[in-house]
């Protein structure tokens, strides 16, 4: 999804309504996207994210920081914001195994 989301609505809207229909909008994305069937060897869906005022001025940020990116650009006066998700899908990596740590005897306490 590549979209430029207006903050300013002509009309009676007001600005709060029409921020929290952009961010309802990302999180319905991200919802829908995440239910989509893997591809085989896939564990989950992850995705690259990108915000800013406007296509050239994007950064890179985490799934978990998109809301609040988009927050912070209509706390400082944007008058739209550009919101960039593209899905890919990810392999988890093994755990590295862990040195097994001899367990307390709670007994030898007493």
């Amino acid at each position: 999804m590549r979209k430029t989301y207006p903050l300013q609505a002509q009309g009676k809207k007001h600005p709060d309504r029409v921020l929290d229909a952009v961010k309802h909008d990302i999180r319905r994305y991200f919802r829908r996207e995440r239910e989509r069937p893997l591809p085989a060897g896939a564990d989950f869906w992850d995705f690259d994210c990108r915000v800013g005022a406007s296509a050239d001025s994007a950064e890179t940020v985490r799934v978990s920081e998109v809301i609040a990116a988009v927050d912070a650009l209509a706390r400082s006066g944007a008058e739209a914001v550009y919101v960039e998700i593209l899905g890919k899908h990810g392999v988890r990596a093994p755990r590295p195994p862990q040195d097994e740590a001899p367990a307390a005897d709670p007994s030898a306490a007493s």
